[in-house]
């Protein structure tokens, strides 16, 4: 097979290419700045230069020798790693080794923090947890202390699966958050066999309310409810908590990283940091669903429809006793400047 090359009969084009790349990512500031340094100083001599940039004699030479050497490619006088090229090596103590050894002997799976109080009792070495536990990690590169890993058999095909850890991510919490937040969360509901879903979301200031019901319990069906969300709601949407269902993962967080929303997520078997959301499915659940199962089962886009209604008498209409006896958007109102319009605030399009 022919390859076709574009360049073909270009002469010295690639070559050019190349040093432009080289010059564009692989010279440093530093580099061009040193290059202009020893310039002035073939130009104007070593006093000149030595008032006006601070470069001892030697550095000068070192430069200037480093240049040479490489055939006058700048690269050279980037800036050299300064770490240390012989490094200390730890090296564990032949009493401490055999120490470790022969208590692992009774539990292989004793910790650092144990190993470190039997040294001080016994007197070994008066060692911190974290110190015994660099021993204990150099100890298993060399072979001495045995690696043990962990099996599962698989239900499907009946093999063994090593059992590797897993590296959780880091979830940020609303712990001392001060400012709007929105809580969601989602109802599940079965009639006769037939499984549908209701994801909810709140605001936590004003109380304004939305719901939507889905077939699936996906990311995408949760990515759909945000979008709705922040289409009818009076607020400016800047935080969101959820739990940490995965209905509220993959595309959800990915469209709230987009639209630079902070996705706050609860704690594990943590309700009561979701209070309000949890409260508003109850009545949600009360109030209507329990009277529309049969709907929401065989007709959910009927259903939604008449969601919609009873959630437009729900932020309008009914009083809240945490809002002093207002309705949401009563209380959003209140809280407006006189000049700011509330025109088309309630329409569901």
């Amino acid at each position: 097979m022919q390859i076709f090359n574009k360049f073909k009969g270009t002469k010295g084009f690639l070559s050019m290419y190349e040093r432009v790349i080289r010059f564009r990512y692989m010279i440093t500031e530093q580099a061009k700045q040193r290059t202009k340094i020893l310039a002035f100083w073939e130009r104007y001599g070593l006093p000149a230069t030595k008032e006006a940039f601070g470069v001892s004699r030697p550095t000068l030479f070192r430069w200037q020798k480093e240049l040479q050497e490489s055939g006058g490619k700048l690269e050279a006088l980037n800036k050299k790693s300064t770490a240390p090229k012989k490094r200390r090596k730890r090296e564990i103590p032949e009493a401490i080794q055999n120490f470790i050894i022969n208590e692992r002997k009774f539990d292989p799976q004793l910790s650092k923090d144990k190993l470190s109080v039997l040294m001080r009792q016994d007197g070994v070495a008066n060692l911190s947890s974290s110190t015994v536990g660099r021993m204990l990690n150099d100890l298993k590169k060399k072979g001495i202390l045995p690696k043990y890993t962990k099996f599962s058999v698989s239900g499907k095909t009946g093999r063994l699966l090593e059992r590797k850890p897993k590296k959780s991510r880091v979830k940020l919490r609303s712990k001392g958050h001060t400012g709007g937040l929105v809580k969601a969360d989602s109802i599940v509901r079965f009639t006769n066999g037939i499984k549908r879903y209701i994801v909810t979301a709140i605001d936590k200031e004003n109380k304004f309310a939305f719901a939507y019901a889905y077939k699936n319990h996906s990311s995408d069906s949760s990515t759909d409810f945000m979008k709705k969300f922040q289409s009818v709601a009076p607020l400016s949407l800047t935080h969101v908590q959820t739990d940490n269902g995965s209905e509220f993962a993959s595309h959800f967080e990915m469209y709230l990283e987009k639209t630079g929303i902070v996705h706050f997520h609860t704690y594990p078997r943590c309700p009561k940091m979701n209070t309000e959301i949890e409260r508003f499915n109850r009545t949600l659940s009360d109030a209507f669903i329990k009277q529309n199962r049969h709907l929401l089962a065989y007709d959910i886009d009927a259903f939604n429809q008449k969601l919609i209604d009873w959630l437009l008498w729900y932020n309008t209409r009914r009083p809240h006793w945490s809002l002093g006896l207002v309705s949401p958007m009563q209380y959003i109102v209140s809280t407006l400047s006189a000049k700011e319009s509330h025109m088309l605030w309630t329409d569901t399009n």
